[in-house]
């Protein structure tokens, strides 16, 4: 008699995708049979004390859309995605005790959502699963730094430039060939919608600069439109802070966000363009900005919660607002700075926002308002398609004044208007009646 296979179940979270992933590699080549599992967990859809969810609709939509691809390409495999809707205490434990499953593998997380929720699974399971954690959002791997987590540089150009010199970016990983079926789940399992997660519903807004969809497919299909079919990548540096249309950036933010890409699948396809096409400054440029998104990874990793607290990694003790008032001017687009209005009203339409526009409202929240910065930040994380925790506080914290940004920054709003948005086409483009 053949003995019976172990059952593993893979968690996805932040990692939703099958291609150039290593803990879904390593778990088919472990002989396991295996399940997956995802749930819409509904603390991330509650309503935060400001008056917004903590996930509104335009990331909700697009994290629907992913799951639905992930689903999918994991069925191209013969395995089965559980769709769930319970948070992962109250949910995860009953799966892995009924089908007895002896290994977890997951995306390794250290930020304190993710940390407490898989605290909080574990001490509903017995002690004997094991855990398997792999790092799978990095361009430079963790364990290729040539220095040790407590000596990462606070000055990014210092980090870049060794991990330019010291370090080769890994091979991807193989492509993954289909399992035997192994029967184990019957029911397929439903994705919500919207209103199932207590969203509102989406007309999109004929002006986004986004009209995308998520899941890896989509991604692909934006990497060989942006690289291939349009060669925009060629004049990336160029355009790069452009305001209005879907090319001046490469857009891939929001599915390296949820995991439908990884940051390598990107990279290895800008060495065959330089190798193919062309290499410039502004292909180099693309890379320069994966190893930005690096580096904001791992001073989320170096510093812990302290990229949560008020006085961000460098403790400063600063006197911040938090008025209600002013934030909703700020949230609506009703400030005195018609820049700063257009680019908050192109996030409330369409869950975009560029990263020049990004930058300038932060800074103006922060350093003219003098707002608690993380309730904007909170904000951003509501509203923003392509949120990543550790970016988005990276990026709020530096533009605050207590992060990274060794000259503590101020945008002048008026001249970068001025500069950016010279014949005012983008305030045009968005402080006008909203167009359907």
């Amino acid at each position: 008699m053949s003995e019976k296979k172990a059952i593993a179940l893979v968690w996805f979270r932040n990692d939703l995708r099958t291609l150039d992933h290593k803990g879904l590699r390593k778990v088919i080549e472990s002989g396991h049979k295996v399940i997956a599992y995802y749930t819409f967990n509904p603390r991330h859809f509650e309503t935060l004390k400001w008056g917004f969810k903590k996930t509104d609709r335009f990331r909700g939509q697009f994290l629907i859309e992913s799951v639905r691809a992930l689903k999918k390409s994991l069925q191209a495999l013969n395995i089965s995605l559980i769709i769930d809707s319970k948070p992962p205490e109250e949910g995860l434990p009953k799966w892995i005790k009924k089908f007895q499953v002896q290994q977890i593998y997951l995306q390794h997380e250290w930020t304190e959502e993710e940390k407490k929720e898989e605290e909080s699974v574990a001490e509903q399971i017995s002690p004997s699963v094991g855990w398997n954690r792999h790092y799978e959002q990095f361009l430079f791997h963790p364990s290729d730094l040539p220095f040790s987590r407590s000596q990462i540089p606070e000055v990014f150009g210092s980090f870049r430039k060794r991990c330019e010199k010291e370090i080769k970016v890994r091979p991807l990983s193989p492509s993954l060939s289909a399992m035997e079926p192994s029967n184990l789940i019957e029911k397929a399992y439903s994705l919500p919608n919207l209103t199932d997660l207590g969203l509102e519903s989406i007309v999109q807004d004929k002006r986004t600069a986004f009209p995308f969809i998520g899941g890896t497919s989509a991604g692909t299909e934006r990497l060989e439109h942006y690289f291939w079919k349009s060669k925009k990548l060629s004049y990336y540096k160029n355009t790069r802070n452009g305001l209005v249309g879907t090319d001046y950036s490469s857009k891939f933010s929001s599915w390296l966000a949820n995991g439908s890409l990884s940051p390598k699948m990107i990279y290895w396809e800008i060495k065959r363009y330089e190798k193919e096409i062309q290499k410039n400054q502004s292909t180099y440029w693309l890379i320069f900005e994966l190893i930005w998104r690096d580096y904001f990874k791992y001073i989320s990793l170096k510093h812990g919660n302290k990229v949560f607290k008020i006085g961000g990694i460098l403790e400063r003790d600063y006197h911040w607002k938090t008025d209600q008032r002013l934030f909703n001017e700020w949230a609506e687009g009703r400030t005195s700075e018609p820049f700063v209005n257009a680019n908050m009203i192109e996030l409330k339409q369409t869950g975009w926002m560029s990263n020049r526009g990004r930058q300038n409202v932060a800074s103006y929240f922060a350093k003219d308002m003098k707002i608690d910065w993380r309730i904007g930040a909170a904000y951003f994380e509501s509203l923003l398609v392509d949120y990543d925790v550790h970016n988005n506080y990276g990026n709020w914290m530096y533009v605050s004044g207590v992060g990274n940004d060794p000259r503590d920054r101020k945008f002048d709003v008026q001249w970068q208007a001025e500069r950016y948005d010279a014949q005012g086409k983008f305030q045009k483009h968005w402080l006008q009646k909203t167009l359907f």
